[in-house]
């Protein structure tokens, strides 16, 4: 496997970067289980992204115009409580915040209480089970480091859509880094983030060359 490493300013140069990585060193296959089977998809084989100064506004990628944006910041406001909370709707098979829920109220606890100097502050998302879904949980993992007074993630995707999960996932965690941050009491510090599987879908293809050639 080739390991990709990138470093970045901000969440919206992490975006930029990731596709220029992806359409010049994707591995080109097509899907034979998930979503969009049958499809081609570029995806990196293990992708390391750190974000410098992941608070940076704004949160979502700043496109240039005539590009459809990845997402928004209303759409992300409407997917923080399916980060956040074990409410689920109806036809979902699960969400990311049936699991985080309460491991966001223990870890905040635990460096409340037992001190910053832990390696245990670590939240899990998915169980057992979750391998027998059709749809598996794509972000399985959410470690948290506190280093000289600032709060860290380093969080894991098994699969991560880079064109518009990419952006959406990381600026929702990015909200629920500063909440826990405050919740704490101490500042807001770096996002690492990791996938054996980032990739852009075929029907994406093209928007991303566009946009990638543009930003050059």
């Amino acid at each position: 496997m080739e390991i990709t490493a990138i470093e970045a300013r901000d969440l919206s140069e992490a975006w930029f970067l990731c596709l220029g990585k992806t359409l010049a060193h994707g591995r080109e296959y097509t899907i034979d289980r998930g979503s969009y089977a049958g499809e081609r998809r570029k995806e990196l084989d293990l992708v390391v992204i750190q974000v410098h100064y992941p608070g940076t506004r704004p949160l979502v990628p700043d496109v240039p115009q005539g590009v459809p944006p990845p997402t928004t910041m209303d759409y992300i406001e409407s997917y923080l409580p399916y980060l956040m909370t074990a409410h689920k709707a109806e036809g979902e098979q699960y969400t990311y915040g049936q699991y985080l829920e309460k491991q966001i109220d223990e870890v905040v606890r635990m460096y409340r209480e037992d001190g910053h100097n832990t390696n245990q502050a670590f939240m899990a998302v998915g169980d057992a089970q979750s391998v027998y879904l059709s749809d598996p949980p794509c972000l399985r993992a959410v470690d948290t480091r506190i280093r000289d007074g600032r709060l860290c993630f380093v969080v894991y995707f098994r699969s991560w859509d880079l064109w518009a999960g990419f952006p959406s996932n990381l600026a929702a965690l990015q909200l629920l880094k500063e909440y826990m941050a405050s919740e704490i009491g101490v500042a807001d510090g770096e996002l690492v983030a990791m996938s054996k599987g980032l990739h852009l879908y075929e029907y994406c293809w093209e928007l991303a060359k566009i946009t990638a050639r543009i930003t050059d």
